[in-house]
């Protein structure tokens, strides 16, 4: 069964705070997981308040379908993240096969 991976990193410029960045994190999380059957999580600790990571994984039986929702899900992430005063530094997606 085929198994997509998505990792975005951000910056966030205008944070000059944890509380700051965690408000563009959790609503980024919010706002893709009620559009998308995935799971998203925070990959690393808060070191600095202007860059964050996230981990997306979906899973599907059509190596297809996930293509697509991989390319929606990107999408989707420029569009919120524009609109949280962000920017996506880099983006990423692969399929993990099972073996």
């Amino acid at each position: 069964m085929p198994i997509a991976s998505m990792t975005i990193e951000l910056r966030i410029e205008h944070a000059n705070s944890l509380k700051d960045r965690r408000q563009v994190v959790r609503s980024l999380k919010e706002k893709l997981s009620h559009g998308f059957n995935i799971s998203i999580a925070e990959l690393d600790e808060a070191v600095t308040w202007q860059s964050a990571t996230i981990g997306i994984v979906a899973v599907s039986a059509s190596r297809d379908y996930l293509s697509g929702q991989m390319q929606q899900l990107e999408n989707a992430a420029s569009r919120i993240v524009e609109d949280l005063g962000a920017r996506i530094s880099d983006i990423w997606w692969e399929f993990v096969e099972e073996r």
